[in-house]
């Protein structure tokens, strides 16, 4: 058995959306769906007389003996999810909500909420609370819609459940954006071998959408209902992977790579470049705040004109000033415009500096650090890196030591 059971590194502080949403998953679970697995279906509801006739239509050669024996072991959670569950055959918007937080059992639900607490704290300081709570519901949508895409016209009734398909898409985001995490896996083969192995984050992720679900899904019969929505997950996923790479200039200048590659860009107007010179000359000349309102104004063609090294000074001047997020975004920008620039590992280590010292994020900052040690950095360069990736490593181990 290999299980995974957690990650590292994982951001300071807590994660309140993704604790919020486990606990919902999990009320919903204790208090809705344990109490009616306990109850026999009423046999006057129409909801129940529908169950049974939707049953009744997809196995007609065991009719009569089938349903007899099913009658006797319904509860009325299942006429429940017949009516919360989304069915692709009846889509609805409203049970394209209610089914991601409805579970089919004990160990779906623990299953779920251990992918969830697991890869969902980094995503969610990536992207916010807010951000992550739209991202989460969104590749939920999109997974369940992916799966009604494919999914064959038997099982186009049969309700589907469960968080699986939105924290597929975190998972996604999680692929693009931590490739160099590490998860933890717990590799049970009883009684030869049981251990706690360190494994990179994107083999675990590439295992879980290639082996657990595309195989699967193009290998099995789509007609033979398998309990395991596929196609759901995929979609997820993929709908994850997208929204990670459209979201952020460091998604698309670091994602796939060091930047997109393309046909060269088409040459600037003379003003564009009087523009772009103008940028270094009065961050040079002391005017801080002319040459970040000229950058700021000039459009994409025209940034890429000006000096990569004047871009790099002007971010770090404000990050010496404390102005955080304005750096970040001029680091970022840079990285963008200047991705095979010989000197990028600035940029990655600016921001890198920035996460960690001006905004105690050591998690995000290590993957920053990690890409100037790629990017051929200068010998000053480097050294700063690894320093910076050593005090992760001190914070790490003293709240270690904490715990203990």
């Amino acid at each position: 058995m290999f299980l995974p059971i957690g990650d590292e590194p994982n951001p300071r502080g807590i994660a309140w959306v993704n604790w919020a949403l486990i606990l919902a998953n999990i009320s919903v679970f204790a208090f809705i769906s344990l109490p009616l697995m306990e109850q026999r279906p009423d046999l006057n509801d129409p909801a129940t007389l529908d169950l049974l006739r939707l049953l009744s239509e997809r196995y007609p050669e065991a009719r009569s003996v089938f349903l007899r024996q099913l009658l006797e072991r319904m509860t009325a959670y299942d006429v429940f999810l017949i009516q919360w569950g989304y069915r692709p055959g009846e889509p609805s918007l409203v049970t394209l909500m209610t089914s991601m937080f409805l579970h089919g059992g004990w160990l779906h639900l623990f299953g779920n909420m251990l992918f969830l607490w697991i890869y969902s704290d980094n995503v969610e300081e990536a992207l916010g609370r807010l951000g992550y709570l739209g991202a989460y519901l969104g590749t939920g949508v999109a997974a369940a819609v992916g799966y009604g895409a494919v999914a064959p016209e038997s099982v186009g009734h049969v309700p589907m459940v469960g968080a699986s398909g939105a924290i597929s898409g975190v998972l996604g985001c999680y692929f693009v954006w931590f490739p160099r995490n590490r998860v933890k896996v717990l590799v049970f083969l009883f009684p030869f071998y049981m251990n706690v192995v360190l494994v990179r984050a994107r083999l675990v992720l590439g295992f879980y959408l290639l082996v657990e679900n595309l195989l699967p899904f193009l290998l099995l019969d789509p007609e033979k209902d398998s309990g395991v929505a596929h196609g759901a997950h995929i979609g997820g996923f993929v709908a994850g992977l997208l929204l990670a790479f459209a979201l952020t200039p460091r998604a698309r200048a670091v994602g796939s790579g060091r930047g997109p590659v393309g046909a060269e860009r088409p040459p600037v107007a003379n003003r564009a470049a009087t523009g772009a010179g103008e940028v270094g000359a009065l961050f040079y000349a002391g005017d801080i705040e002319g040459a970040l309102g000229l950058y700021s104004r000039l459009t994409p063609g025209e940034r890429q004109q000006v000096p990569f090294a004047a871009v790099a000074d002007l971010a770090a001047a404000l990050a010496n000033r404390g102005r955080y997020e304005v750096a970040l975004g001029v680091f970022k920008r840079a990285i963008g415009d200047h991705p095979r620039d010989p000197d990028v590992a600035r940029a990655f280590l600016g921001i890198g500096l920035i996460l960690l010292y001006g905004r105690d994020r050591p998690a995000s900052a290590q993957s920053f650090l990690l890409d100037a040690l790629d990017a051929t950095p200068r010998p000053e360069v480097a050294e700063a890196a690894r320093a910076a990736l050593g005090e992760i490593e001190r914070r790490r181990q003293g709240k270690s030591s904490l715990r203990h």
